[in-house]
């Protein structure tokens, strides 16, 4: 049986809004899948459909639709998405709509049962699997809209449909897993936010969108269409693949997949052959995502120029404090400063504040004017690089579990039958103890002092209130001293702020990668961090910027 090729056009709510007509227009597809539901977002959703009960879904979507869905009915091309968020059956509707105006005939089935009964919660929603969407296309749908899922059952449920998988088909549904996972970040994996962009053959300037080749075993060829920017190599997917993970079991409603047993390989020109994944029962939970309201929050900057910069500050938190209560503020000075500078700007350090409070009105025009009045009766060279605003709203995440089978997994199909989903019949405990610590390097001998960076390459990223922070080495030599070398002890000298938190270490050595999973490093999430990174993105290039004895004998250079 031929291959089916599953493409992507969006890897967030605000991806690349041509991306859906590069895909249909670049070259041959069976289907082509969008994620739009970060954690934020479905945040994001539940504000929108707080305003208006009959919204809740990704809007951008359907106006990316409006010149797709011609091409994609004519191509035979079947679209499926999440895009459906908190109201799927209300984007299908509008699907309806939009092809009624446009005078087309559109099959549509929609999956839903994700969302849960949570009166204390903005929103809760399970993650679901991916045999609701196998069903929708095997009734014939040209489009499936879904809520929440995991990203990576957008690529697997087609391919249950294409080749009659059953949740027995365990290591089948893991390989697909992983081409949904390396999918399903959009252009990520071809290049994007990638440690070593410079060595791509356009510089990383517009990488294209990636394409999964899924075979009946569950193996798949990572590529992208011919002429497009970026790249597809084992470096490339090797980034992805540490993308938002955690051990070495990569827990998912309808199989675990063992990361562990991942075999990357190149095939060709902008070809990767991912093959030897296996497979292990799921959990007999579902994740559950829930999203509630925080409080309101409102932040001010000052700048600091010159000399004095911690006596400078210290007056600032003194005059807030007194002016507003201590209660619920936040300092983070960033002294991004230099002696002797030429300059104010490469003078000045930044002192960052925050206030998140239960009360708009403290948080709100109370503090930022408080901040303001500040001008001529703070510090010398008092400026500020923001106006006084009023406070912003903001979420907190927290992941719970239930049974898999206390949710109602039902695919709307497109005559409008409502078909349950039964649960996976078997299923396992989670596997525990897989942690390494390391500690053993092969390599002794002389130093040198450089970059981290320059040895190895990084992707970070958030998961709730924690990070992940996935390390590769460029070849064999640099992994037999990696692995040693990183340890957790390490890391929190590298990353200090890791160091008062528990960090988890699993190693890949199919990947030639170490993965740190560091607990509580993004506090009650995304929506509610104040880090000057919030989503841990840059955390892996903070890591490689970082100074270490390297071994000498270790050379920097472009790797297979």
């Amino acid at each position: 049986m031929n291959a089916l090729r599953v493409g992507n056009a969006s890897g967030f709510y605000g991806d690349r809004l041509s991306a859906w007509g590069e895909m249909l227009d670049g070259g041959e597809l069976d289907v082509l899948t969008g994620d739009y539901l970060a954690e934020l977002t479905m945040l994001i959703l539940g504000r929108d459909r707080m305003r208006d009960p009959s919204l809740g879904y990704a809007k951008t979507f359907l106006r990316q639709l409006e010149g797709a869905l011609g091409t994609a009915l004519e191509r035979g091309v079947r679209l499926v998405t999440n895009a459906g968020g908190l109201n799927p059956a209300g984007l299908a509707a509008a699907i309806g709509a939009l092809a009624d105006r446009l005078g087309l005939t559109v099959r549509i089935g929609y999956v839903e049962g994700d969302a849960l009964a949570r009166p204390d919660a903005l929103t809760a929603n399970a993650y679901l699997g991916a045999f609701g969407i196998a069903a929708c296309l095997d009734a014939g749908a040209d489009v499936v809209v879904t809520g929440r899922v995991t990203d990576a059952s957008l690529a697997v449920g087609p391919a249950i449909s294409r080749f009659g998988w059953t949740r027995d088909d365990l290591d089948a549904l893991a390989g697909a897993t992983v081409a949904g996972h390396l999918i399903e970040c959009g252009a990520q994996v071809t290049g994007g936010n990638f440690s070593f962009f410079t060595e791509l053959p356009d510089g990383g300037h517009r990488p294209g969108f990636p394409i999964a080749e899924i075979h009946a075993d569950g193996s798949s060829v990572l590529t992208k269409h011919p002429g497009t920017g970026g790249a597809v190599t084992v470096e490339t997917v090797t980034a992805q693949l540490l993308y938002e993970v955690g051990g070495p079991a990569y827990l998912g409603p309808d199989v675990v997949t063992r990361l562990d047993t991942v075999e990357l390989a190149p095939d060709g020109p902008d070809r990767v052959r991912v093959s030897g994944v296996r497979g292990t029962p799921p959990p007999g939970t579902l994740k559950v995502g829930v999203n509630n309201l925080g409080g309101f929050r409102n932040s001010m900057t000052f700048v600091l120029c010159g000399l004095d910069i911690p006596a400078k500050a210290a007056l600032v938190r003194g005059q807030l404090e007194e002016a507003v209560g201590k209660e619920g503020l936040e300092f983070t000075l960033a002294r991004t400063d230099h002696p002797d500078a030429g300059d104010t700007e490469a003078a000045s350090a930044l002192l960052h504040v925050h206030l998140r409070d239960g009360d708009k009105a403290r948080a709100g025009r109370a503090f930022s004017a408080a901040a303001v009045e500040l001008a001529l009766a703070s510090y010398p060279g008092c400026t500020l690089t923001t106006l006084p605003g009023d406070a912003t709203p903001y979420g907190v995440f927290t992941a719970d579990a239930v049974p898999q089978d206390a949710v109602a997994h039902v695919a709307v199909l497109p005559d409008g039958a409502r078909v349950p989903i039964a649960p996976p019949a078997r299923t396992a405990a989670p596997p525990t103890g897989e942690q390494t610590p390391g500690g053993r390097s092969d390599h002794a001998g002389p130093t040198r002092r450089a970059p981290l960076g320059e040895l190895v390459g990084a992707r970070s990223g958030d998961k709730g209130g924690d990070a992940n922070l996935g390390v590769w080495a460029r070849d064999d030599a640099g992994w037999a001293w990696l692995r040693g070398w990183l340890t957790v002890a390490r890391l929190a000298e590298l990353l200090p702020e890791t160091a008062p938190l528990t960090v988890e270490r699993y190693e890949l050595p199919n990947l030639r990668a170490v993965n740190f999973v560091i607990r509580g490093l993004l506090g009650q999430g995304v929506a509610a961090s104040t880090r000057f990174d919030p989503q841990a993105k840059a955390l892996g290039e903070l890591l490689r910027s970082r100074l270490a004895d390297l071994p000498a004998d270790l050379t920097p250079g472009v790797t297979s």
